[in-house]
């Protein structure tokens, strides 16, 4: 694999935008505990993970809502408030991409993010506009860490993965995209991915 990295391409959940689906109950289930168990059991990452697969709401909601009748409003609640779980943007993150963009840095990002939720969410955050192509799996029925949604990407940015460095905060994705001979940077906060562009000479 060659060492010279023509392009980032970045995450967005966690490394670009802070993601939590506790938000979306801070006001309705008030207590931490109560909140973390219905997290961890009723809306899960893993459900909301169907939809980041490419499955519609009308499905997966009410097949939910059929497991569990007790809490229907709650589960509605995370159709009609998911932008409460993206509260801001990661501290520092967008800074580096605006770097980047001055430098000329061709950028994109590949997303594990529902294709319904996207047009809500992406105005609200304008450093996505500095993305020459955004791959969201929603909208192409692949997920991150399949190699399938790096071998697309590679088609739609028009560069091999030898030619990119993928920022993520999964482990899993940085291990897929590394198989997949992309050079990759497991992201843990800002700092260390400046240091790492630093390094790389394309900051």
């Amino acid at each position: 694999m060659s060492d010279r990295v023509e392009a980032v391409v970045f995450d967005i959940g966690k490394v670009l935008v802070e993601w939590d689906l506790r938000l979306i109950y801070r006001d309705l289930i008030p207590d931490p505990a109560e909140r973390d168990w219905f997290v961890e059991h009723v809306v899960t990452p893993e459900w909301h993970f169907q939809h980041d697969a490419g499955r519609p709401l009308a499905e997966i909601v009410p097949e939910r809502i059929a497991l569990f009748p007790q809490h229907e409003a709650l589960i509605r609640r995370y159709a009609s408030h998911f932008g409460d779980s993206v509260p801001g943007p990661v501290p520092g993150t967008a800074e580096l991409v605006e770097a980047l963009h001055a430098r000329g840095v061709p950028l994109f990002a590949i997303t594990n993010f529902g294709a319904e939720f996207w047009p809500e969410f992406a105005p609200r955050f304008p450093v996505l506009e500095r993305f020459r192509d955004i791959v969201i799996s929603g909208v192409e029925r692949l997920v991150k860490p399949d190699p399938a949604i790096y071998a697309l990407a590679e088609t739609r940015f028009g560069l091999p993965g030898s030619a990119m460095l993928f920022v993520d905060d999964n482990a899993h994705n940085i291990v897929a995209a590394s198989d997949c001979g992309w050079h990759a940077h497991h992201f843990k906060n800002a700092a260390g991915l400046e240091a790492e562009l630093v390094r790389r000479g394309l900051l």
